[in-house]
């Protein structure tokens, strides 16, 4: 049983978080809890998501503090992506956030934290689009070591050691 000053405070959090975390995480874990002697609240979410058969590992971590006199919150987001299949990729980024609330209201606090993860998600969408249209586009080979381009409807028709090595066998 949670008491204390911000108790009620805290109790409405985690409802309103229970809520954003089934929509948003749904295989997540979460809490609110009195912190700095009951002067204000720690929000924590913690979301897992594994799925071998695609060689790949995800983990989404948010930690916020809101305190109500000032009707300040700030935290932190960490995402750290392993990708495995044919290599290892691995990324591991974190953002800090410090936001004004209007009022105590903790559907206004989770709004708050809501409109900001996902302003840092679409972030990095448009992050992974910019390096897969520059940076990794310029990594991959543009045509074939044999430096022919390959005509794919006819690929079938390639006897692959001849036509596709210049005619050469080996």
């Amino acid at each position: 049983m949670l008491e204390g000053a911000q108790a009620d405070l805290a109790k409405s959090l985690l409802k309103s978080l229970s809520t954003h975390a089934q929509e948003h995480y749904p295989a997540s874990s979460y809490g609110v809890y009195p912190i700095e002697n009951d002067s204000a609240v720690a929000i924590a979410l913690v979301a897992n998501k594994y799925s071998p058969n695609n060689f790949w590992n995800g983990r989404w971590r948010s930690v916020y503090q809101f305190n109500p006199s000032t009707s300040t919150l700030t935290g932190k987001v960490h995402v750290d992506v392993h990708y495995y299949e044919d290599g290892n990729v691995r990324l591991l980024t974190s953002k800090p956030f410090s936001l004004s609330v209007s009022s105590s209201n903790a559907s206004e606090i989770i709004r708050q934290i809501a409109g900001a993860e996902k302003h840092y998600q679409e972030d990095l969408n448009r992050a992974f689009v910019q390096l897969s249209e520059g940076a990794f586009k310029g990594l991959r080979r543009q045509l074939p070591v044999t430096r022919q381009k390959i005509n794919w409807e006819k690929i079938s028709a390639y006897r692959l050691g001849q036509d596709i090595g210049g005619g050469r066998s080996r």
